[in-house]
């Protein structure tokens, strides 16, 4: 898929690095029927869990990829970060400070935290305004973040901004409809990086362009990273494009998370059932005849979750245990995390 095709190899940053550490994430949805179709059908609230206790730290200057099937709640995290979503229960740190409210955040307070992240949506089209003009759409945090800057020096900054991204200087009087799908999607980069962020969620950057268009993509978030030393939680079900960026890979299933680990290791040897199977359904063009595995069965219903893990209807490995007592996210000692029973218990190496 690209030219650079390596697995990147995790830095190995002190403990203290921690820019963004995630606790017992959880966001719930009511779906319920409206209060009076629910008093004459005598039906009960039901809450779709979207998010239901995830943990992770992301350490400065490292790619973390969120990784798993559609439904499984990876975008949801992207909005619990950044406070497009308030949570539920749990708290959210970043660099030291406690973030948990920043949804319900306004004023100074909420924008000195704001400023120092941003994000890239997945849709480049929809993320844009269609009726400014590009120098608009990139200047516009310059006018929230930076009031104090003149007009003159924000085109200027502007212009660098397109620059940087492999664009001209010129594009910042035309419009987003005037572009192709890749064009639009560095505008995005470009505007995401006009304030300066330390920390970027890119939620599936890459899947709405064509393949070629993708690698250009990510080899420029990959040398932006490379210069200004971002940080990045980027989410995708493209396990390619994951081996091609993540330093370390979280697998999430149905609002939880089955495995973290290095992306080089997961690669290499995944220990959750459910890990083996994504990367069994990987299409490779070095397998030798190896044929492709299509995971078996569906995802099950999150406003009516199996009990206790909720893989073990489509695991080969689930025993009784599994259906009664929902796993924690344990560490081993290769550095990696599994939420799994068999895993714990010796019975799946």
């Amino acid at each position: 898929m690209c030219a650079d095709t390596a697995i990147r190899q995790a830095p190995a940053p002190a403990d203290g690095d921690v820019l963004l550490e995630a606790r017992d994430l959880a966001r719930y949805f009511d779906v319920s029927k409206p209060w009076l179709n629910r008093v004459l059908e005598r039906s009960e609230k039901l809450s779709l869990k979207a998010v239901d206790g995830v943990s992770f730290a992301i350490r400065r200057g490292e790619t973390m990829a969120l990784v798993g099937e559609s439904g499984c709640g990876k975008s949801t995290v992207a909005r619990l970060v950044v406070g497009l979503y308030g949570l539920t229960r749990g708290t959210l740190t970043f660099d030291g400070e406690d973030i948990s409210d920043l949804a319900g955040r306004t004023g100074r307070q909420a924008a000195a935290v704001r400023k120092r992240f941003q994000m890239i949506f997945q849709d480049p089209y929809a993320s844009l305004n269609p009726l400014w003009r590009v120098g608009t759409i990139i200047g516009e945090p310059l006018r929230f973040f930076r009031p104090e800057m003149s007009g003159a020096a924000r085109r200027q900054r502007v212009g660098e901004l397109l620059e940087q991204v492999g664009m001209s200087p010129m594009d910042a009087n035309r419009y987003p409809h005037e572009f192709s799908g890749g064009q639009r999607q560095r505008i995005s980069i470009a505007r995401a990086l006009a304030n300066e962020p330390e920390f970027m969620i890119c939620d599936e950057p890459t899947s709405a362009l064509d393949v070629s268009v993708q690698a250009q993509i990510l080899n420029l978030m990959r040398d932006l990273q490379d210069e200004y030393g971002l940080t990045y939680l980027f989410i995708s079900h493209d396990m390619a494009v994951v081996k091609h960026m993540a330093d370390r890979i979280a697998v999430m299933y149905l609002g939880r998370i089955a495995e973290i680990a290095p992306a080089d290791q997961l690669f290499a040897t995944p220990h959750h059932p459910y890990s083996k199977m994504l990367l069994a359904a990987v299409p490779s063009l070095e397998g030798g005849g190896k044929e492709r595995s299509v995971i078996q069965g569906e995802v099950p219903n999150p406003v009516h979750p199996p009990p206790g893990c909720a893989f073990h209807p489509r695991c080969p490995h689930a025993n009784e245990r599994c259906k009664a007592e929902v796993p924690a996210l344990i560490a081993r000692v290769d550095g990696s995390e599994v939420a799994c029973h068999g895993v714990e218990e010796g019975r799946i190496e």
